[in-house]
């Protein structure tokens, strides 16, 4: 028995020990450079966030925070590189929409997105827009509705790829509505946009900073918001919810997350850090001008949420059969 108390004493000594050492680690976190992967080329928000918050988060913490731009594979390079980084808060990752896809699309992905990653905070989303071209008859989502109706499979509408987040977004809609139109698959967003603005599709979703610079220049029009709130750099565009499907609510959303196992004292200074920035004046003017709503917010909330994209994405992708192509 006193070998057995014994036992758990020192094994209770050295739980608290490693707890003691945990806590006096964040408290002198961070002590060198650390690293934000983003799994994106340069350019676009996603990188724009990440550097962002780099420069602001090395004033704050007096450490350099470095942006390594590692793209490929729908993100799944740059989050693979992440999954497997030691869990010390000094490799981080940008994580966006294909976060929650990309599992129900590939089954050899190399990590557990469940498993292999700790949120940290999910900075902000932008709502995905229903655009047509700016000279179409479709004004509102009832007129996009009737038309399918009375014509299934006659209207073509443009994604960025099979498995892209403008793909599943619309296949969510037709689920909602009960329609069926045809995917026309560009290589980006970019030529799906432009051959939008010229006819050759008739209809998208696409994220908000996509479509802005093309709406603004009058060569294409929005007809709905498919956030549950009206977008700021829209307040005249309706929401999809209020038009007609009930509950949609589709958004490009931006976070950061940690290898698992980080430990909490410092995904606590992370986030508390973090949500400072995001309330800086420059960085609220970033996100506006960019047409991204701020969220911020605790870790616990930002996995959550990330529960709730994997549930939803999953149910879309294989109740709708999509493979990526």
């Amino acid at each position: 028995m006193q070998r057995l108390l014994a036992g758990l004493l020192f094994l209770s000594l050295g739980m608290v020990s490693q707890t003691v050492l945990a806590n006096a680690s964040a408290i002198s976190y961070p002590e060198k450079p650390v690293r934000i992967v983003v799994p994106y080329p340069p350019g676009g928000f996603n990188d724009t966030l990440g550097r962002l918050m780099a420069n602001k988060l090395a004033d704050k913490l007096g450490q350099p925070f470095i942006v390594e731009n590692k793209p490929g594979a729908g993100t799944m390079i740059g989050s693979a590189l992440v999954a497997k980084a030691a869990p010390d808060g000094y490799t981080l990752l940008v994580n966006q929409f294909p976060f929650a896809v990309n599992p129900w699309l590939y089954p050899d992905i190399t990590y557990d997105t469940k498993k292999d990653f700790a949120p940290v905070m999910l900075a902000g989303r932008s709502p995905m827009v229903l655009v047509v071209n700016s000279k179409s008859q479709i004004n509102s989502v009832q007129d996009l509705l009737n038309k399918a109706r009375a014509q299934p499979g006659a209207i073509n509408y443009g994604s960025s790829g099979s498995g892209s987040s403008n793909h599943l977004a619309m296949a969510l809609f037709e689920a909602m509505s009960g329609i069926k139109m045809t995917q026309i698959p560009y290589k980006g967003s970019t030529p799906l946009l432009t051959d939008l603005a010229g006819g050759s599709v008739e209809v998208a979703f696409d994220a908000l900073p996509h479509v802005l610079p093309f709406i603004k220049g009058g060569k294409i029009r929005a007809v709905a918001v498919a956030g549950i709130q009206r977008a700021d750099a829209l307040p005249n565009v309706p929401t999809v919810d209020s038009s007609g499907v009930k509950g949609y609510d589709v958004s490009s959303w931006h976070g950061f997350v940690a290898p698992a196992g980080t430990p909490e004292a410092v995904i606590v200074k992370l986030n508390k850090a973090m949500n400072e920035v995001l309330q800086m004046p420059d960085v609220k003017e970033v996100f506006k001008v960019q047409g991204v709503t701020i969220d911020g917010g605790t870790a616990k909330a930002f996995g959550t949420f990330i529960d709730n994209q994997l549930a939803l994405w999953k149910r879309v992708v294989q109740d709708g059969k999509i493979v990526a192509k």
